[in-house]
């Protein structure tokens, strides 16, 4: 597995990274409840069989359910040998208000303390905003409690995930935050303007959303009649996938590390299967100029529709 700078963070990563959500709790096409999840101790073996195998970035959050507890368990013994990223949890009101300093100190700490103890370490290497919208981007005690915690030793690096290209922006420009996660795939191709402009300002890109919740792979086919212009959409990549010789999960994740200025791409795994064809896409052949550039004029023409938690409220993804 090969290991990619994250940014101008002295650390280095594997180009895949384990996104945890799915080993914490129902997440995804096809996963209504814990009877569809791994058990603990299943989940603890994918974990470890995943750092043998060359992976050691893992990304979770306070959030993910059991995911925190689970990873403990799994690297308690190896916590030198992994790259650990968590999310704080959230802490606007139902109107997007931030509190006043003191209790919003209060929470994101309490927070990152949850999370150590979850995680059986004494520091997070990567600490991040979960959702950050623009309320929270410019508040700056945010900024400056993110910034308490990582010279305190608590935390490595700081880091947000956020949504839009206007908050991808913002984050850039902030000059505070060591890595940004951002959605982008096949589909939905909108947040690579920016992928230049993190790159030189030494910002971390790490890559979620690549396989889309599943849908670009093997899950998504036999999709809800709402959904027929994306299942017809998702067709047009066998051109791709034939010329390739891959299927679409392995070009979906060839797309994303065909791009130079990712550090690395995250990708949701639940099992032992998905771990195996993800690590043999993530195998350092990537697209050539004129494979990225007819994937890049397959991107999706509507990409705001491509709000699977809506799918997932308007029920299109049982």
């Amino acid at each position: 597995m090969i290991k990619r700078a994250l940014g101008a963070t002295g650390l280095h990563v594997s180009e895949l990274a384990f996104g945890c959500v799915e080993i914490g709790m129902p997440y995804g096409l096809g996963v209504v409840s814990a009877a569809d999840m791994l058990t603990e101790t299943e989940a603890i073996h994918l974990l470890q069989t995943a750092l043998q195998k060359g992976i050691n970035f893992f990304d979770t959050a306070r959030m993910y359910g059991a995911s925190e507890v689970i990873i403990g368990k799994a690297f308690k013994e190896v916590r030198s040998e992994v790259i650990l990223a968590t999310k704080c949890k959230h802490f606007q009101d139902s109107n997007g208000n931030i509190p006043a300093y003191d209790e919003l100190k209060e929470m994101i700490e309490g927070s990152l303390q949850e999370s150590l103890a979850a995680l059986q370490t004494t520091y997070v290497d990567i600490f991040m905003l979960h959702q950050a919208d623009l309320r929270i981007l410019l508040n700056k005690d945010v900024q400056t409690i993110f910034s308490e915690l990582k010279r305190a030793g608590l935390i490595r690096v700081t880091g947000v995930s956020t949504y839009t290209n206007n908050q991808t922006e913002l984050a850039i420009d902030a000059g505070v935050w060591d890595v940004i996660q951002v959605p982008f795939n096949l589909m939905d191709q909108r947040q690579s303007v920016l992928f230049d402009k993190a790159y030189q300002k030494g910002v971390g890109l790490i890559i979620r959303s690549v396989l889309s919740k599943g849908l670009l792979s093997e899950k998504g086919k036999n999709l809800h009649p709402a959904l027929r212009n994306v299942e017809n959409h998702l067709a047009l990549y066998n051109m791709l996938i034939k010329e390739m010789g891959v299927n679409l999960s392995t070009l979906a994740t060839r797309f994303a590390l065909s791009f130079s200025q990712v550090s690395s791409i995250l990708v949701g795994i639940d099992r032992l299967k998905y771990l195996q064809q993800s690590i043999e896409a993530a195998n350092g052949e990537y697209m050539s100029s004129q494979l990225l550039k007819k994937a890049q004029d397959l991107a999706y023409p509507d990409p705001v529709f491509l709000d699977l938690p809506n799918w997932d409220k308007e029920g299109w993804l049982r």
